[in-house]
């Protein structure tokens, strides 16, 4: 079939779906983005962005000039509708929250019409798909879905996950390879010629199912890694061995290539996504939930080495530990971005502004105000630091430029390994 896209939709304008909407209006296509907050609306029709991310204002503030890509808070009646919105948890249990994906849905029923697409984006536990066909479903009874008329629906539902790394989008959008998975044949057909219109990345076709299990697998696999290479860091500084260099010697051998470890795993997808597979599958996904408590577990171990180093530092100055001023470098969950999501070292700068009140310092380069969850404490310039234990926690450029700060060093990415304390 010789699908059209004239105007393509994308509900919820973050880090994910701002710069695939540009991607889209960039092959000269009309495309209306929709987010429920008024200040990235506004942002965005000014030609501008509210999010860092290489080359993305470029994009945006073209599209936007040249009459392709504007931004509104009502969905609007398109060809394409890709929605990708949080998927967070709620309660304590880790349970995929979908309350999003579901207001994604019902905003956008009124406005679907007989031969258009959804696609899902966001990362979702298996059976998402099926759930948002169902919800059009009982928004429209004029019209039919996959999951009551199968190829004969009148709209056609998919799943199609993003696959990029933050600070690399605007490539990996172009270049990464695609898993598409409909809830029919015709369903997979539409997407990927949808995807066509921008992705030179290979294409390949399967079920929602099998697409949603796909992205959480990804995911569980590197958090496996870090893992092992973060209980590794632990167990190193129990024995006294110096876990960069052992790792480094490890990766010596051609068929070992082990990570390397930090305070914790962070962001929207690795520190998320395994969880949608123990939430499937509770009783047999026993190594995927060990790994997360490990993950999870990092921090703590980080604050307890940053006590430690108070300590010494108290010992060795002869003064009272609450007299120490502690930096803390850097907040965003990786480096070179300033996206601050499930961030460990932000959670870290909590429980340290927490015991240190003001006495707390933080440089991250990539923000130019804290989170209002760090009230007390002070953003500053690298150069302006003046500390008495020094804390990295995102290897950042500009932190790899710069020479090891003089004081007690708590080095959790191997950056400043030369200098004081580090692990």
């Amino acid at each position: 079939m010789n699908w059209r896209f004239n105007r393509i939709a994308v509900v919820g304008l973050g880090y994910i779906g701002l710069p695939t909407a540009a991607m889209f209006a960039s092959r000269k296509i009309h495309v209306t983005g929709v987010d429920v907050s008024e200040h990235a609306v506004e942002t965005i029709n000014q030609g501008k962005i509210h999010i860092v991310e290489p080359d993305l204002d470029i994009a945006v503030h073209s599209a936007v000039s040249q009459g392709y890509l504007r931004a509104t808070t009502t969905p609007e009646p398109a060809d394409a509708f890709l929605i990708a919105v949080p998927t967070p948890f709620k309660g304590e249990d880790n349970e995929p929250d979908l309350s999003y994906v579901e207001a994604a849905c019902r905003s956008i029923a009124p406005v679907l019409a007989p031969g258009n697409l959804v696609v899902l984006e966001s990362t979702s536990p298996v059976g998402t798909t099926e759930k948002m066909s169902a919800w059009l479903a009982e928004a429209r009874s004029d019209l039919s879905f996959p999951h009551q008329a199968g190829e004969a629906s009148d709209i056609r539902v998919a799943h199609c996950p993003e696959r990029v790394l933050p600070g690399k989008v605007m490539q990996e959008l172009i270049h990464n390879a695609r898993v598409i998975g409909g809830l029919t044949p015709a369903c997979s057909d539409a997407s990927l010629a949808l995807y066509r219109l921008f992705v030179e990345g290979e294409c390949v076709t399967t079920n929602a199912r099998t697409a949603e299990m796909a992205k959480l697998t990804e995911n569980a696999f590197r958090d496996v890694n870090i893992a092992f290479a973060n209980e590794l860091s632990l167990i190193c500084d129990r024995l006294g061995i110096n876990v960069w260099e052992l790792i480094a010697l490890a990766n010596r051998h051609p068929r070992v290539n082990i990570l390397q470890p930090g305070p914790g795993v962070g962001g929207h997808c690795i520190a998320v996504d395994p969880w949608f597979i123990v939430s499937s599958a509770p009783d047999l996904a026993r190594l995927i939930r060990t790994t997360r408590k490990v993950n999870d577990g990092k921090p703590a171990w980080v604050l307890d080495q940053v006590e430690g180093a108070v300590s010494q530092w108290a010992e060795t100055s002869g003064r009272d530990a609450a007299e120490a001023t502690v930096a803390c470098y850097g907040l965003a969950f990786k480096p070179d971005i300033d996206d601050l999501r499930e961030s460990p070292a932000l959670h870290i700068a909590k429980e340290l502004e927490a015991r240190l009140g003001g006495r707390l310092l933080v440089v991250e380069p990539n923000i130019d105000r804290l989170p209002a969850s760090l009230g007390r404490c002070r953003l500053v310039a690298a150069s302006d630091v003046v500390a008495d234990v020094h804390v990295l926690l995102v290897d950042h450029r500009e932190f790899k430029a710069m020479p090891a700060p003089s004081g007690i060093v708590v080095d959790t990415r191997g950056v400043w390994t030369g200098a004081g304390r580090t692990m």
